[in-house]
């Protein structure tokens, strides 16, 4: 091997060592852990995106995304026609040098999204290929033995965590998968993947449903006054307060850092969501008591409604994304700058 090589393989374990690490300091939060692993993962085999896929009745389902595959987080897709549901079933790492030619894989889908090889290697929890780990890229052949050797030792780091974080059953597994580790509400993935089922149902039905999307004001400020765990209890009281505010049937989520959403299923129309949002703003803009400090919470929240902002899933994030700024920024004094977590 040359000094090149080897110098390539080190600085590769060496940051396998990292991610170890950087698990650590996310506890019990699985998705978290199937993130990171994801965004290591294509880092380290210079792939164009990654995926881990968790095998769910005989669906397989993007639990944690990145590259070009990170629109399709939350999908489900059959098990039987593709490479990751035969990695399922023989429980050993697979390798695609060419979807052109590999009779394996689902060559249409390959196209649709422009793969043309990939490696997949299984997740396992106690006995059981519970997922897979995925990375993939544009050219053929474009891994060797050594990604396909370090793609195993980042799936024995997932392994690991579902380990620690479900040591009683697969059921646990995927409530931990499935749902943020600080609060308790569904986590990005299950959010989109109730999102696409909520948008085919409305679509068959010609029924209308909202999207709320609240993203939380003056975190920064608590996290530099009275500190980070501060900054998360605030976190977990609007968590707490959107949940409250919300029916059984819609879908309250934490999006990531500071941002939530909010699946509205049964409304009849763009007043209906706006009232949604309007009693959800009341219940949330109460100061609330940390470490006897009382401190003030609210957010700015924004609002789509299918089939009026749009028809497909992208648009109607985009337009409740848009909405939330244009409620932030209307917050904001003339000439302050507007952002998320000021």
């Amino acid at each position: 091997m040359s000094a090149s090589l080897a110098g390539r393989s080190s600085e590769r374990l060496l940051e396998v060592i990292r991610t170890q690490t950087d698990i650590a300091k996310l506890g019990l939060d699985l998705g978290g852990v199937m993130a990171l692993v994801a965004e290591r993962a294509q880092a380290l085999t210079q792939a164009v995106g990654a995926v881990v896929e968790l095998a769910e009745d005989s669906d397989m389902v993007y639990r944690a995304a990145t590259g070009v595959a990170e629109s399709h987080l939350g999908m489900r897709l059959a098990q039987g026609n593709s490479l990751s549901g035969l990695c399922i079933r023989e429980g050993q790492p697979l390798q695609c040098p060419d979807a052109e030619t590999d009779t394996r894989v689902d060559r249409e889908a390959c196209r649709r999204i422009g793969l043309r090889s990939m490696i997949v290697v299984p997740l396992r929890h106690h006995d059981a290929v519970v997922g897979v780990l995925k990375v993939l890229s544009e050219r053929p052949q474009a891994f060797d033995d050594d990604d396909l050797h370090l793609l195993g030792l980042m799936s024995d780091l997932i392994a690991a965590a579902m380990f620690h974080a479900a040591k009683y059953g697969t059921s646990e597994l995927f409530y931990l998968a499935t749902h943020d580790g600080l609060t308790g509400l569904a986590n990005r993935s299950l959010f989109l993947e109730r999102l696409r089922q909520c948008l085919a149902q409305a679509q068959r039905e010609e029924k209308h449903f909202g999207l709320l999307n609240l993203d939380m004001d003056g975190l920064k400020p608590i996290n530099d006054v009275y500190g980070h765990r501060a900054g998360d209890a605030a976190i977990r009281e609007l968590a707490q307060r959107i949940k409250q505010a919300s029916r059984e049937s819609d879908t309250v989520a934490r999006l990531g850092g500071d941002e939530f959403g909010v699946i509205l299923s049964r409304v009849s129309d763009r007043d209906g969501a706006l009232a949604h949002a309007q009693r959800l703003a009341q219940q949330i803009v109460k100061p609330f008591e940390f470490e006897r400090q009382e401190i003030a919470l609210d957010a700015s929240i924004g609002v789509a409604v299918f089939p009026n902002d749009g028809a497909e899933l992208d648009t109607l994030l985009d337009r409740a994304d848009q909405s939330m700024y244009l409620t932030k920024r209307a917050k904001k004094p003339a000439g302050a700058r507007s952002g998320r977590g000021e």
